[in-house]
């Protein structure tokens, strides 16, 4: 791979990102941490373009959520490793720490959250869909707990790919969290393995006045999104971001 700086032509809103740091959330999902000279910061929920290189030129461009608040010229990404990718493997496995890629961002204003939104707040994430409302729900608290009320619901196939695990378990949080299990619970669970159903939102914050958002596979969104209707939900106050 040629870098960044071995590069003449890196223009068009392209930045050099150098790796600051990884972190392993799931057995197949990575934090990654670049320093960006010159970003001009986000908002939660955004998400940038991050562009390899190979050193007979040909070029992959892939699209990650930010993780966090902006910090600066640190971000954060969440990487799920895609089988037989080209991009994500060698960012989570090859890629060393100090070298460089390319980004370009912000992206993104549709899906987007900032503690300046008033109204109780509802996210929804189907497996590593959480990592852009993990950038809202990290934005929340650092700007202090509102009054309206705040709940992130975790649907993931067994309680190993959950994403920042620990983080979610804080007791200090004042958001209600919740993680739902689809194909394996874990000892001690009360609630059956199945896909999420209306029992599973009832005590959320689904007021005429929330803001929703769901974000994972596109069948996850498409269902989610379809109980929350039912539950009285406005269409226009759903927003949905989907991959796969």
């Amino acid at each position: 791979m040629t870098t960044p700086a071995d590069r003449p032509d890196a223009a068009g809103g392209w930045r050099r990102a150098r790796l600051t740091a990884r972190e392993d959330q799931t057995a197949t999902g990575r934090t990654l941490r670049f320093e960006v000279p010159g970003w001009p910061g986000h908002r939660p929920g955004q998400h940038l373009d991050v562009r390899l290189t190979a050193d007979d030129g040909y070029q992959a461009v892939r699209s990650y959520s930010l993780a966090a608040p902006a910090a600066g010229d640190s971000v954060e990404l969440g990487v799920q490793t895609a089988p037989d990718g080209e991009v994500s493997p060698y960012l989570n496995e090859v890629l060393p720490v100090g070298a460089e890629v390319e980004v370009k961002g912000p992206l993104g204003g549709w899906f987007v959250w900032t503690p300046q939104d008033r109204g109780p707040l509802l996210l929804i994430a189907g497996g590593c869909g959480v990592v852009p409302l993990m950038a809202m729900l990290r934005a929340r608290r650092a700007a202090g707990t509102p009054d309206a009320p705040c709940a992130l619901l975790c649907s993931v196939r067994a309680a190993d790919e959950l994403w920042y695990a620990k983080e979610l378990a804080d007791p200090n949080g004042a958001e209600d969290i919740r993680v739902l299990y689809t194909r394996q619970a874990p000892p001690g669970e009360s609630r059956p393995a199945h896909r999420i159903t209306p029992d599973d939102l009832v005590g959320l914050p689904t007021t005429p006045d929330t803001r929703c958002y769901v974000c994972g596979p596109t069948g996850f969104v498409e269902h989610a999104a379809d109980l929350l209707q039912r539950l009285g939900l406005r269409p226009d106050a759903i927003r949905t971001e989907r991959f796969g």
